[in-house]
């Protein structure tokens, strides 16, 4: 009995010297396929949940049963980064499903009827047998007796979410930007031991630069694509700063706006950062144990994909401001008048789509014929629709 007490003694003695703690519990986040939208789930290794962003509409005979599938009761926190119908499409169906103890948008108000039913349905209920749908909505407001610091909400175990931008009412939304309702999108980011999740929503290149322009850590072993691998987002400052070593971008299967874009994938490229992609490989699950993260995906052959924490490439200083790019609108990217003898440029808008390309767009091209719009004037197509980000008309 006497050497047995001895011998585990001997035991706690050699694993206190060991220099190791006891393995962490997992944290998972679910990246889900829900075409061309955004959502993702986080299990944190206590079982808090939070749930960012809801796909587009047609995605939520998918995304409802899934996140019931997950979740077991209401989700503690349910993040809209911005109120566009790719993000929010679904949302509707998952609180009067599932539920959520707290909502969160960044408060950037828009005129989309999709965002103003999801509010409405929000609303306190004046019947008292009808149950609410969420708890609480919030917006991601600094602690006013420390402004300079991030909204940080504890997950368990160590795990935490902390929300970048947008930072009103202590800094100003961004105004007058290609897109204010991207460039507000709510930018979070996850740390659990030594990995880190950075959330991008569908930020652009001015958020970049105001994010890069403060003193906050930008590195983080998981990057979630900001705006579907869209060109005016994922700068090479920025990427530079964020350093990850894999990448995960939602998209459609051959989606009308090109994304990924060739040039987005190579600055990730650049950067050393495995890419996954939701269009390509399905949906893609993200498990941390504090060391290292791995990748499972639905579809495919490849075997889990490994990395370790933390950015990848040595630690550096944050990077100077971005160059922003010219609004759309602005002279340098409006579309070149065609050459002598080629005849006058029209204009084409798919059915059930709210962008217009040129007429030799290649994701024409992959398009079916049917259910097209022409416009042989772009100030016609401009009333009714915006520019296609793949071929700028």
């Amino acid at each position: 009995m006497a050497f047995a007490r001895h011998l585990f003694a001997l035991l706690l003695l050699l694993a206190a010297s060991s220099g190791r703690a006891a393995p962490l519990k997992p944290l998972s986040v679910y990246f889900f396929d829900v075409g061309q939208g955004d959502a993702a789930l986080i299990v944190s290794p206590t079982g808090k949940t939070v749930l960012i962003d809801a796909g587009p509409p047609e995605a939520d005979e998918r995304l409802v049963p899934r996140v019931r599938e997950l979740v077991q009761g209401p989700l503690d926190l349910v993040i809209l980064t911005h109120p566009h119908l790719d993000h929010l499409g679904g949302m509707v169906r998952v609180l009067q499903t599932v539920r959520a103890r707290r909502f969160m948008d960044p408060g950037f108000d828009h005129p989309s009827e999709a965002y103003r039913e999801l509010l409405k349905v929000m609303e306190p209920r004046k019947e008292q047998q009808r149950q609410e749908v969420v708890d609480q909505v919030m917006n991601p407001e600094p602690n006013p007796s420390n402004p300079e610091a991030p909204l940080t909400i504890g997950l368990g175990e160590g795990a935490s979410l902390s929300i970048y931008w947008p930072r009103a009412p202590q800094q100003p939304f961004l105004k007058g930007t290609r897109s204010d309702a991207n460039s507000n999108s709510i930018v979070a980011r996850l740390t659990y031991g030594g990995t880190s999740f950075l959330f991008m929503g569908d930020a652009e290149a001015e958020t970049e630069a105001a994010l890069l322009a403060r003193p906050v850590d930008l590195r983080a072993t998981v990057l979630k694509v900001a705006h579907h691998g869209g060109r005016y987002s994922s700068t090479a400052p920025f990427l530079a700063a964020v350093r990850p070593q894999a990448a995960v971008i939602s998209c459609g299967v051959g989606n009308e706006y090109g994304h990924p874009t060739a040039e987005v994938l190579q600055r990730l490229g650049a950067q050393g950062a495995r890419v996954l992609r939701t269009d390509r490989d399905g949906e893609v699950l993200a498990v941390s144990d504090g060391d290292r993260v791995t990748f499972t995906t639905r579809e495919g052959n490849a075997p889990p994909l490994v990395v370790s924490g933390g950015p990848a490439g040595p630690s550096a200083p944050l990077a100077p401001p971005v160059d922003v790019p010219p609004r759309a609108d602005s002279p340098k990217t409006q579309h070149a008048a065609p050459s002598p003898g080629t005849g006058p440029t029209r204009y084409v808008g798919l059915k059930g789509s709210k962008v217009f390309h040129r007429e030799d767009c290649a994701t024409l091209r992959r398009s079916k014929t049917q259910g097209r719009t022409i416009y042989t004037d772009r100030d016609a197509a401009l009333r009714e629709r915006r520019p296609s980000e793949d071929c700028k008309p």
